[in-house]
């Protein structure tokens, strides 16, 4: 049977970078890849979180609105932590077509309040995070009852590969809505 515990603890799903994390200063592209590495990194892989060349990528896509003497602004971390986010499940194109509106407004209106919308971001997967936990729980118990009611001769394993598919089959519906609100997403210049 899957312990459903132990697999949450691996996801580390409470790795995030909060408001306070960023400081008020501006930083260089190293310091910025130190600090997602320092709230991202996993200690048993030498996967890159955030990398030179992923950054420039960013900017080079027009993902991020300008950068200024090669300093990153607490907004521009902001832009790339929302990035780092949407990478796992949108293509780049698709990033951009989602943050285009946001760059705009950074960059032309110095009222924008860019904290309070990184908070309900924060405050969203925190919830989200709630959420899967409770659902994922609820997957792998109609799994295992489905399972149950047979006599399968290699059980522990059907009962992985069933969940494998339900876990990727709930991710693919809910990357097609994301990616339908995606082609969706109008942005009005006010």
């Amino acid at each position: 049977m899957i312990k459903i515990n132990d697999l949450i603890e691996k996801l580390d799903l409470d790795k995030k970078i909060e408001l306070e994390d960023i400081p008020e200063i501006d930083l260089y592209m190293d310091q910025v890849i130190q600090l997602f590495d320092n709230k991202f990194a996993k200690t048993d892989s030498d996967e890159k979180i955030l990398t030179k060349t992923m950054i420039n990528n960013y900017a080079k896509a027009k993902l991020l609105f300008p950068i200024k003497n090669k300093k990153y602004t607490k907004k521009h971390i902001i832009l790339i932590s929302l990035i780092y986010h949407l990478k796992g499940a949108l293509s780049i194109n698709d990033i951009k077509d989602t943050l285009n509106g946001l760059n705009k407004k950074i960059h032309e209106e110095d009222d924008l309040n860019i904290d309070d919308l990184y908070n309900s971001f924060l405050e969203i997967n925190e919830k989200n995070v709630t959420n899967f936990k409770t659902d994922l729980q609820s997957r792998v118990n109609d799994v295992s009852s489905l399972l149950n009611e047979s006599d399968q001769k290699d059980l522990e394993y059907f009962e992985q590969l069933l969940c494998i598919a339900s876990f990727v089959n709930i991710s693919n519906l809910y990357k097609s809505a994301a990616e339908k609100l995606v082609a969706e997403i109008q942005f009005k210049d006010k």
